[in-house]
């Protein structure tokens, strides 16, 4: 798994994303025997909040780019549990890259994050695990409102 692309506007993997709480990687607790793999997600052990929603992406189109939001309140575990695909997050500062590729790791995502999800491998399935119930109102559409909110929340 490579955690941070090459790109512009894209900082290196020392770069903290996430003036909240930071993105991260987070390692989850997977059990194997000769019948295959087992992976667990539980509150209190891999992540840190209480699964209120969960929703998975799949049958993107080559080419096409799913997220270009933020999110006020929001915590969120993106794995890709099966295929690849990269999410590039951005704080209102700093943007970093993450290639979201093995089924066993999964990336933390808090409040005052934007997230851009691209390059969708074909047959990607990505699955979302929430903290709280869809709500539109919780959503920032327009880059330029979001960085101004991160930024005045910063000051």
């Amino acid at each position: 798994m490579t955690d941070v692309l090459p790109g512009p506007g894209v900082q290196d993997q020392n770069v903290v994303v996430g003036r909240i709480n930071p993105c991260r990687m987070v390692q989850l607790t997977e059990h194997s025997d000769p019948r295959g793999k087992l992976t667990v997600v539980q509150p209190e052990s891999e992540i840190d909040f209480e699964i209120k929603r969960a929703f998975y992406v799949h049958g993107v189109p080559d080419g096409t780019d799913r997220g270009g939001h933020g999110h006020k309140r929001i915590h969120q575990l993106i794995v890709a549990v099966h295929g690849a695909f990269t999410v590039t997050v951005d704080d209102g500062f700093n943007r970093r890259a993450y290639l979201l590729d093995d089924p066993s790791r999964g990336l933390y995502v808090g409040p005052m994050v934007w997230g851009d999800m691209t390059g969708y491998a074909p047959g990607t399935v990505g699955l979302w695990l929430v903290n709280e119930p869809y709500d539109p109102d919780e959503y920032y559409q327009h880059y330029d409102e979001f960085r101004a909110d991160a930024r005045r929340l910063a000051a």
